[in-house]
């Protein structure tokens, strides 16, 4: 690696500093070096982290010349990369302040915070530091580079995704929600209630599905034929069972796609394609029949 923690002196927002180090570091492979990376950006070591109660760690000098990023024991890859990346995070964004005696030490609640009240300068610091770990993690042009060989999303593809660049499943569909060129939404599922919801606000619609509350009735969640760790096929729903159908517009596509998972949880993929008003019905092939396509396309190599 040549980049270098002077070369990322003229920025402090999490997109300029991973552009950044994109531009020092044009062959950047996948999955991402991060330990390398964090090492190479004057943090001296990477150490278990021994206090109870938190997943990760940062101690630094006043001048931010220096660090040991903490994580703590036996956390599964995934969880820790995200970790070295949220600490180099907190490192590398030179308004972050830690808490007290030049340490940051950070929750597994802190590591999930994607949102901040204004005026709450701390959630903010977290939401920066995990938009950094994200970005650096599953850097965008290295995610449009896979979407480009395989342009149908699937919740096989987001899995095949997360294993390549190391990181969580949730973490993936968060990502391919934020970055996909298809209009994505991604919800997670808790005991038949909806959970946390993510979604391209600026692309996607207006999800009505309130979170606490019962998956839709109509969502193919409650096919009876599901096996837990394996999707279901894509297809269409009725738009108004998820999405706010504004009156008298022509109905969008709307397609779904359902994974059980272990403890209760589950994944569902929300497929949103515009009404094209000049497109002749049956025109076009449908999410799902691209989807088919797609598997018969991998299934033969």
């Amino acid at each position: 690696m040549t980049v270098m923690l002077m070369d990322l002196a003229d920025t402090g927002s999490p997109e300029g500093l991973v552009s950044l180090i994109l531009k020092h570091e044009p062959e950047f492979r996948v999955p991402v070096p991060i330990e390398e990376l964090a090492l190479q950006l004057e943090i001296e070591q990477i150490a278990d982290l021994e206090t109870d109660g938190f997943e990760g760690g940062l101690i630094t000098d006043s001048n931010r010349s220096r660090g040991i990023i903490l994580v703590k024991r036996s956390v599964n890859q995934p969880r820790r990369r995200f970790t070295i990346g949220h600490e180099l995070g907190h490192f590398l964004i030179a308004n972050h302040v830690p808490d007290k005696d030049g340490r940051f030490l950070c929750s597994r609640q802190d590591l999930q915070t994607l949102s901040a009240k204004e005026g709450d300068r701390r959630a903010k610091m977290e939401v920066e530091a995990n938009r950094f770990s994200s970005l650096i993690l599953m850097p965008p042009p290295k995610l449009r580079e896979y979407f480009k060989r395989q342009p149908s999303p699937s919740i096989e593809h987001v899995f095949e995704l997360a294993e390549r660049f190391q990181v969580s499943k949730e973490a993936m569909a968060r990502a391919c929600a934020d970055h996909h060129p298809e209009s994505l939404a991604f919800i997670i599922v808790k005991d038949g209630k909806v959970g946390r919801i993510y979604q391209n606000r600026k692309r996607f619609p207006f999800i009505i599905a309130s979170r606490t509350k019962p998956v839709p009735q109509g969502s193919l969640f409650y096919r009876r034929d599901l096996r837990v760790g394996t999707p279901s096929e894509i297809d269409q729903r009725l738009p108004d069972l998820w999405i706010d159908v504004p009156r008298g517009q022509r109905a969008s596509t709307l397609s779904e796609q359902v994974c059980l998972q272990k403890n209760g949880y589950a994944l569902i993929m929300l497929w949103h394609e515009e009404a094209d008003e000049d497109q002749e019905e049956g025109e076009d092939m449908t999410a799902r029949d691209r989807w088919r396509a797609q598997q018969e396309k991998y299934q033969r190599g």
